[in-house]
């Protein structure tokens, strides 16, 4: 007869019952009785194994488990005198699988370590949390538009020419075709989606081949991206906002003892969900990064330590608006009242940290996109299929990217974008 496992997360509400579970040990301390922290996936617990409550061969064994050896166990759940959680009183336990000098101790290690050992440094509680904390973010971004009435629109990894600027393209041979690119982003196929659905969105990986070394920066990294039919800037902070709120509210209920986990100071991210975000032009901001100590000139893109110095002065998330259209993507469209500026706005993240959405108006004068085509240096062959949404019923349609990395970073509130994925992709580091 087969036994039925129960898993960690469920043991609340098993205080009082015989269980069996199974997992790995994060650690065993051995005396006159053997305390072993026990990890299946779904939580940690601790399991006490007695000389008087467990059978001889189970006692001996407990004495005898290593660093990540994985073990089955029966036991009474009982719980802890202080803590309050849920612990395992243990009457049996078997070996399953063993594990002999495993590199991550719970001494400290270098990053350049935990990197090559990347593998197993997913092990750990801290990397456990904020990849649990990434799930539910992902899952959260889904259900938001799912149920706001976009469509899910994939757009291909493939594409046959840049979106954000040729300079920052992963190529490849593609057969007779010859040249084919790593997406930097889906934003334009969702244009064509809008006409057929109104409102699109697309959620997968992208890559960009920019040549940094920040905190800030991964060569893959995901990214969700909305397109919505007869919409303008002020549409996009709108659904951005609504969005940020949602997966925070999401964050903050399902995932307390993941932030506990990292020590996240919730303060932060309740006030974010809770205030209405701020907003400021693209010449504001300037003036008020002058004023905070920065060297900026109007006209010059923010820079990684121009973001930080601005965020770390605000306490809630800032839209910044009308960039100058110098630096903004061929397709962004131009402000009315003043033409060298772009209708786009970027969402900054308090605490120190940047930008986490881009977005904006998208040109629909079909003109214009041909001059800016030209202007940028693209081919304009490349783009006949998108200049079709102009050519016929094109509307004003705008929209948004959210990289779910910084997004990641920012909630966890981790100094690096590569603790926030699985296996991270950045200059140098292409294993495991």
């Amino acid at each position: 007869m087969s036994v039925a496992f129960t898993e960690v997360r469920h043991l609340k509400s098993r205080v009082g019952e015989e269980v069996a579970l199974r997992g790995w040990v994060r650690n065993v301390r051995t005396s006159k009785t053997r305390f072993i922290d026990l990890r299946d996936g779904s939580g940690f617990v601790q399991c006490v194994v007695g000389a008087a409550e467990a059978d001889p061969a189970s006692y001996e064994t407990a004495g005898q488990l290593t660093q990540e050896c994985a073990i089955a166990l029966t036991g009474l759940v009982q719980t802890h005198p202080k803590t309050g959680e849920p612990e395992i009183l243990v009457k049996t336990l078997q070996l399953l699988a063993g594990s002999v000098d495993f590199p991550i101790t719970p001494k400290d290690h270098g990053i350049e370590f935990l990197m090559e050992n990347r593998t197993l440094w997913l092990r750990s509680k801290r990397q456990w949390a904020i990849i649990r904390i990434r799930h539910t973010i992902s899952k959260a971004i889904r259900d938001f538009f799912d149920e706001d009435g976009f469509t899910l629109l994939d757009a291909p990894i493939l594409t046959p020419s840049a979106c954000e600027g040729t300079s920052t393209l992963f190529s490849t041979d593609y057969f007779h075709e010859g040249v084919a690119f790593l997406s930097q982003s889906g934003q334009l196929y969702q244009e064509p989606g809008v006409p057929a659905f109104g409102k699109t969105y697309c959620f997968g990986p992208t890559f960009r081949a920019e040549k940094s070394k920040t905190r800030r920066h991964l060569t893959e990294f995901w990214m969700v991206e909305p397109e919505m039919a007869f919409a303008g800037l002020e549409d996009v902070m709108q659904l951005g906002e609504r969005m940020v709120k949602f997966i925070l509210a999401r964050v903050l209920t399902d995932r307390v003892e993941e932030l506990k986990i990292l020590e996240r100071d919730v303060a932060p991210l309740e006030a974010a969900l809770n205030l209405g975000f701020a907003r400021m032009s693209y010449t504001e901001s300037v003036a008020k990064l002058k004023e905070l100590g920065s060297d900026i000139n109007w006209g010059e893109d923010f820079g990684n330590d121009d973001e930080t110095i601005l965020m770390n002065a605000m306490d809630r998330p800032l839209w910044v608006h009308r960039f100058p259209k110098s630096f903004k993507a061929f397709y962004m469209e131009y402000d009315r009242e003043n033409p060298d500026l772009a209708m786009g706005a970027d969402l900054l993240a308090p605490e120190g940290y940047g930008e986490v959405i881009g977005g904006g108006e998208r040109a629909i004068d079909m003109q214009y996109l041909l001059d800016q085509i030209k202007h940028h240096g693209l081919d304009q062959k490349d783009y006949e299929w998108y200049l079709d949404v102009r050519r016929f019923g094109g509307v004003q349609h705008a929209g948004f990217g959210m990289g779910l990395e910084r997004a990641v970073a920012w909630i966890c509130k981790l100094p690096h974008v590569r603790e926030t994925i699985p296996y991270p992709r950045m200059m140098g580091t292409l294993r495991p």
